[in-house]
């Protein structure tokens, strides 16, 4: 299902069925996800969300609806739920706002800075969910799991452009990656999004960014959500990403385990952003080449990646451009 497949007619009825009459449906760009949204008027409630999942979705609405009151009783900021049957497969929602933290990239980094530092503090809030309700909802993002996604770039990204070397250089970094999500997933987990990052922050004139497409919380590296929000779509210069986690940082053993989450979060990223270029959606082919900079520049950092990290910065050039950021 598309948006432009959504039966207009039969989600009229099924808003009238509760009382709700809706005036106007607009069109809202998704991904390749078969989950699809439209922005509605209602006559005697403002604007809404519309959510449409098909029927292989219908147990992600239900994961929305948990992740969604698991998050409330925290008092994280997310988009109510106005309405919902997952039996259907539609939902309402509270409208956030039209412009994520992403789509503000163009303001003053100055600017900016607030909501991420919100941001960060709302990460922590997440961390401290109760572990046994989070551990229920989706698989832990262990070792394998990290693995297993990074393979999918290699496959799908890396080894076509011949970015993963040949011979020992491509066994060193597959080795190398190897003990990186091993060392990930031996850590003790936490709850943690999974998708933290600007594209699913949106930004309130006061009080929290609200958190978007929360219902892949799971289990995972405590590390994971920092890293995903300060390496995936927003790239801040080295001196600010140290001031934005500057106590964190103060652990040597947490900077490694950061480093390291960072470098699987935006490799993971750029196997994400092909695979959507190659199902025909394009528009986040732009971000490769600088989230690929940005994997390079957490190379050195970890004990693992560092001896390749020239090798790789050779290899990956044609790529990264003049995106290249300054290996640290």
């Amino acid at each position: 299902m598309t948006v432009s497949d959504i039966d207009q007619a039969s989600v009229a009825r099924w808003l009238a069925e509760r009382g709700r009459a809706p005036v106007r449906f607009e069109v809202m760009p998704g991904d390749v996800s078969a989950r699809r949204y439209a922005r509605i008027e209602l006559a005697d409630a403002g604007r809404a969300i519309l959510a449409s999942y098909p029927a292989e979705m219908r147990s992600v609405c239900r994961r929305f609806r948990a992740t969604t009151e698991l998050l409330r009783e925290a008092r994280i900021s997310v988009p109510g739920i106005l309405d919902s049957d997952c039996r259907r497969g539609l939902m309402l929602l509270e409208d956030a706002g039209e412009l994520t933290l992403f789509d503000l990239r163009s303001r003053p980094l100055s600017e900016r800075l607030p909501h991420f530092e919100r941001a960060l503090a709302i990460a922590r809030r997440i961390a401290t969910l109760p572990a046994r309700a989070v551990e229920a909802l989706n698989p832990p993002l262990d070792g394998g799991l990290l693995r297993a996604e990074l393979r999918k770039t290699e496959e799908t990204f890396l080894v076509p452009r011949g970015l993963s070397g040949e011979g020992r250089t491509r066994t060193a970094v597959e080795d190398a990656l190897d003990t990186l999500c091993d060392a990930l997933g031996r850590q003790r987990p936490v709850p943690c999004h999974r998708d933290f990052m600007s594209r699913n922050l949106v930004p309130q004139e006061t009080g929290d960014p609200v958190v978007l497409d929360h219902q892949d919380l799971r289990l995972g590296p405590p590390a994971y959500d920092f890293a995903s929000l300060l390496n995936d779509s927003f790239f801040p210069p080295a001196d600010v990403e140290a001031e934005l986690l500057a106590d964190a940082l103060a652990d040597d053993r947490y900077r490694r385990a950061y480093h390291r989450a960072a470098i699987q979060r935006t490799l993971k990223a750029v196997g994400t952003f092909a695979a959507f270029a190659k199902r025909g959606s394009e528009r986040h082919l732009p971000l490769i080449a600088p989230t690929l900079s940005r994997t390079l520049s957490h190379l050195a950092w970890v004990p693992e990646t560092a001896a390749l990290a020239p090798a790789l910065e050779e290899l990956w050039q044609p790529v990264v451009g003049g995106d290249a950021e300054p290996r640290r």
